[in-house]
């Protein structure tokens, strides 16, 4: 696949909540996912899928409520795209929140290589 077919399908499959589907078909196996730096409750690098879909394993087990998501893009710039993503969220023990954040990826033979979230981190 292409970069902006790899691309579309991301888009296409976060936009619908297929999050395990999306990293099955369109992650390599030794991908790369970077966090914001001071983000408490994640590492800040994580690599290999195994490592990302514990993440996301991580992170739905921090979620008492999931309400939807929007994104925009993708924008893609030769092996590289970006998309904005606002997903609306209650987590657990926190009012329910709209958080923004821009999404970069990389594409190699086909496969998305490495994820990098920006994002305001929540004030201490």
């Amino acid at each position: 696949m292409t970069t902006q077919e790899v691309a579309n399908k991301l888009v296409e499959y976060c936009s619908t909540g297929q999050w395990d589907k999306a990293q099955d078909e369109l992650y390599a196996d030794n991908a790369v996912s970077i966090e914001m730096e001071g983000a408490k409750e994640f590492t800040y690098k994580v690599e290999g899928l195994a490592a990302i879909k514990e993440k996301g394993v991580k992170f739905e087990s921090m979620v008492e409520e999931f309400h939807g998501m929007e994104m925009e893009g993708p924008i893609v710039a030769g092996d590289h795209f970006t998309c904005s993503m606002v997903m609306d969220v209650t987590m657990k023990g926190a009012p329910r929140m709209k958080s923004p954040e821009i999404a970069l990826y990389k594409v190699e033979n086909g496969k998305i290589v490495s994820e990098q979230f920006f994002y305001d981190l929540p004030p201490e």
